[in-house]
């Protein structure tokens, strides 16, 4: 059996209607019961009446009162509803200035930070700078002939000074990009001679680990615009990251492969232990690393592969990373070209 269809009227907007009138004095509490008890009747033999019709009916109420009760309750139901937006729109103006508040203090805290980490980075630089000179001065034995321990030792020395060399210029160029500062001088750049400058420090580390690394290059490759210096720290970045992950008897290579007419694609691919897919994104965040108990297997700041992005970025680049867990991982970025060129692909070894 079909449900009978409410009569179209603007007492459907008003909600307690019988409370409103008998509050009012209109209607008296047992008018009520009696309308509500004819209203169900009315329903029962599939007719529906609504409330204000059915005391009309009973002669209790008359159409002029119940159309000016009506109208009362849409009025004072319009002032309510234009009372609440004008508060909710107050709260939402105090919410506003207090965020705006809070980021202008976030990123008073930032600058004071990326202020403090470039102070204390470049009062690190002149003791070290004293204590590399003075290791490369006894390696030299001008202060006097070494014995095969203390060479070894000072050979130690100096690997430990040069990390902490590089992580101090990390610190620096975090505190620059933090502050909007991180200039670039981008020229027509010769990108194969490039990475092979900036992979030769790192065939030693992988001929250390066990590891291969290797260059895959067009033939004839354009030369791309590119700021050399950051280019350059940035695929060093890359390679470290790789080799670090990668265990003994794995691979790392360097591609670089011309894409169209206008675009170089730059891309660092290792066979190493990969990351997990929900995770990719947190590698990119500043001082965080993956494994960040105080037991953890692999060291660094984490700063690494943010600045990374922060370089790429700064050339009207993207990065991309494609990684599977316990397989490798690649990361990937074009750089435009900045001279017309073909050619095909060769190997060589770095």
């Amino acid at each position: 059996m079909s449900q009978p269809t409410i009569p179209l009227s603007p007492e459907v907007l008003v909600p307690r209607l019988g409370e409103y009138l008998v509050q009012k004095g209109y209607i008296r509490e047992e008018d009520l019961t009696r309308a509500l008890a004819y209203q169900q009747e009315q329903l029962e033999r599939g007719r529906s009446c609504l409330l204000g019709e059915a005391l009309i009916e009973l002669g209790v109420l008359d159409r002029a009162t119940l159309d000016r009760a009506i109208t009362e309750q849409i009025i004072q139901l319009r002032n309510a509803l234009q009372a609440a937006n004008r508060n909710l729109e107050r709260r939402v103006q105090e919410r506003t200035q207090e965020l705006q508040r809070a980021l202008e203090r976030l990123s008073e805290l930032n600058k004071l930070k990326a202020n403090f980490v470039s102070n204390i980075s470049h009062e690190l630089r002149t003791p070290l700078t004293h204590i590399k000179g003075y290791v490369e001065l006894l390696l030299s034995e001008s202060l006097g002939p070494l014995t095969e321990e203390q060479r070894h030792a000072l050979k130690v020395s100096q690997r430990s000074v040069e990390r902490l060399e590089r992580l101090i210029e990390d610190l620096i160029m975090f505190s620059l990009a933090s502050r909007g500062e991180l200039s670039l001088k981008q020229e027509p750049t010769d990108l194969v001679r490039l990475v092979r400058l900036t992979a030769k420090p790192y065939l030693a580390r992988a001929e250390e680990r066990g590891l291969s690394l290797s260059i895959l290059y067009d033939e004839n490759l354009p030369r791309v615009m590119a700021d050399p210096q950051k280019i350059s720290w940035a695929i060093g970045q890359l390679l470290d990251n790789a080799i670090k992950f990668t265990p003994a008897g794995g691979r790392v290579v360097v591609n670089l492969k011309r894409e169209g007419l206008k675009v170089v694609m730059v891309s660092v691919s290792d066979t190493g232990i990969g990351i997990p897919r929900h995770r990719l994104e947190e590698i990119f965040e500043p001082f965080h690393q993956l494994d960040s108990s105080l037991t953890r297997r692999y060291g660094g700041t984490g700063l690494g592969l943010s600045l990374v992005r922060e370089i790429i970025e700064a050339h009207g680049s993207v990065i991309e990373v494609q990684s599977i867990e316990g397989r490798g991982s690649t990361f990937r970025f074009p750089l435009l070209v900045a001279e017309e060129s073909c050619g095909s692909e060769s190997d060589a070894s770095a």
